[in-house]
């Protein structure tokens, strides 16, 4: 894939070797102060944070650090940097790394310009935000799509629940297929299945006829397929990552949405595990969806009939579930919660069963208790 510009709202930079030249454009259009967020050790460790503070002192930029964004980022985090924002009067944010990072950063960007409690804000006061600090994304770990829309997926500890908040777009987002490889393998696959769900998530949704949005679908489906399988088999295939990273941003920028309502109720009951167990998102996904499908296909069944056609290319729908299972197993990911080092009793169980979000878009709407049974299966 070739080098491009695109913005819907986001402003993307795109392509292979385009971080620095599009960060030093992207520059000068912000003020002074900027808060640089980041996760873990690896933006040190790969060099490529001391390449970021360096470009941001070359153009005259105060750095405000805001590192230690953990992978399922809490509400006490985005709290934390909100405060900073306001006491160092930060004029732009530039979050870097995966989607972790971009959704404590949106989340922070709207919750320092906010009087307001947010989370009270969206689920009290059923109110959305509209004052924003300006935020800029560089994407290192590819898969979520979060640099492509305004939500955010936060973890609220006192409460126990891992629930949707709505921040600001990012004004651009870089790329760079180049920097996935600061970050391991492993956070590679379970980010490229992410990817998958999110498109699945939106394939299944409403309605079941097949619109040009799931044909796209199916199309971006194949190629995470495809490439996630080149990119294992050969790490330093740079096409293969650049067609992952565009999968990814494919899946959330709003095109395959278009026309649909979509499902998500996988990524409803895995949230509601992440809040209990703090797991891998895309691990959590990858054991939950062939047990949910296996529950769900009969209430789409041409639906998923297509799907494994045309994704697949198989016949039956529930092959094509199979199909689903074998690809995980093939690429590394866990199939059962046991895999994944966690271990869930009758109570914790019933208790993510309970106050998991029932999404209207899903082919079947179920139960708590159909839920725990298929919490066990994953087991």
């Amino acid at each position: 894939m070739n080098r491009f510009d695109y913005q819907f709202p986001v402003r993307i930079h795109f392509g292979q070797g385009c971080f620095e030249d599009s960060l030093k454009k992207e520059l000068q259009k912000y003020g002074k102060r900027v808060m640089l967020a980041y996760g873990g050790g690896s933006l040190k460790r790969t060099g490529l944070y001391d390449r970021i503070v360096t470009m941001l002192n070359e153009a005259g930029k105060t750095v405000t650090d805001f590192g230690g964004i953990m992978p399922n980022p809490t509400y006490a985090k985005v709290l934390e940097g909100a405060r900073l924002a306001r006491e160092q009067d930060v004029d732009f944010i530039l979050a870097v790394g995966g989607g972790s990072v971009s959704d404590c950063c949106k989340i922070v960007s709207a919750q320092a310009r906010l009087d307001s409690d947010i989370w009270d804000y969206e689920y009290a006061e059923r109110k959305i935000p509209t004052e924003f600090i300006p935020l800029g994304v560089i994407v290192t770990a590819s898969g979520t799509g979060s640099e492509q829309n305004n939500g955010a997926v936060i973890t609220n500890e006192e409460k126990k629940q891992k629930s949707p908040l709505w921040g600001s777009f990012a004004d651009f987002a870089i790329l760079d297929p180049d920097l996935t490889k600061t970050v391991p393998m492993k956070q590679v696959i379970s980010g490229a299945f992410d990817t998958l769900s999110h498109c699945m998530e939106t394939y299944f949704g409403l309605p079941h006829t097949c619109n040009l949005s799931d044909r796209i679908n199916e199309a971006v489906q194949r190629s995470v397929i495809k490439n996630l399988k080149a990119i294992i088999a050969n790490p330093d295939d740079d096409f293969a990552r650049s067609e992952l990273m565009w999968a990814s941003a494919m899946g959330e920028n709003g095109i395959l949405k278009l026309g649909k309502v979509t499902d998500f109720q996988c990524h409803m009951i895995e949230h509601q595990l992440g809040a209990y167990t703090d797991c891998n998102h895309g691990q959590g996904l990858a054991v939950l969806h062939p047990i949910l499908y296996r529950h769900i296909y009969k209430s789409a069944e041409e639906k998923f009939r297509r799907w494994a056609q045309e994704v697949w290319l198989v016949q039956d729908a529930d092959e094509g579930i199979d199909f689903l299972a074998d690809f995980i197993r093939e690429v590394g990911l866990p199939i059962t919660f046991t895999e994944m080092g966690i271990t869930l009793d009758d109570d914790i169980i019933r208790a993510i069963a309970e106050s998991t979000v029932i999404t209207p878009g899903c082919c079947k709407q179920l139960t708590a208790d159909e839920i725990v049974v298929i919490l066990n299966e994953c087991n």
